[in-house]
């Protein structure tokens, strides 16, 4: 049985993960949002002004009354600045997993920031809403995902081929899972 108890603050060796706030609106426009290559990634439409980025935090922010409900702001240590969001997308409380997606800005990538993140969030995962699994996906010409992917200690299960129309071609969604058993032999 799962122990929902909402999102809750954080803290790696160089980032807090917590609550979405309005004072992110900026840096969330700035590092991410705005940014088509990497919305593109992340299947997320591109938001134009700070006013749809608002409504965004609209979202986000509304449901963390919600205990089973798991998204954090990515915030650097270094300046307080967010860099980018992670989260519990899908939570199956009946049978006991969860999905995680995450989001870096370009300027934060390949710097060990999304991996720090996800390690974070799957041991939150693990110890505090008691999961028996954990899954992720990517699409196939996402390396820098994969890496993260890799680095967390997933298990490759499948591809779901041509899943994805971009740019006038398709491309596969890779998924990936970790089980209570094997992140606990890893620590």
């Amino acid at each position: 049985m799962l122990t929902h108890v909402g999102t809750q603050t954080i803290e790696t060796e160089r980032l807090i993960l917590r609550k979405f706030e309005y004072t992110d609106c900026d840096a969330v426009f700035k590092n991410w949002a705005s940014d088509e290559k990497v919305q593109i990634m992340y299947s997320e439409p591109t938001y134009r002004t700070l006013e749809e980025v608002n409504g965004l935090l609209d979202k986000y922010i509304g449901n963390y009354e919600r205990e089973d409900y798991y998204r954090w702001a990515v915030i650097n240590k270094e300046n307080g600045e967010c860099i980018g969001q992670i989260a519990y997308f899908l939570v199956d409380s009946k049978n006991h997993f969860a999905e995680i997606e995450y989001c870096i800005g370009a300027d934060f990538q390949c710097k060990g920031y999304c991996t720090e993140a996800a390690k974070a969030v799957i041991a939150f995962g693990f110890n505090k809403i008691n999961l028996h699994k954990v899954q992720i996906c990517t699409k196939t010409i996402n390396t820098p995902s994969k890496k993260v992917i890799e680095k967390c200690g997933f298990t490759y299960e499948g591809t779901l081929r041509d899943y994805f129309f971009m740019s006038g071609k398709y491309v596969g969604r890779l998924y990936f899972s970790i089980l209570r058993e094997e992140y606990e032999s890893r620590r």
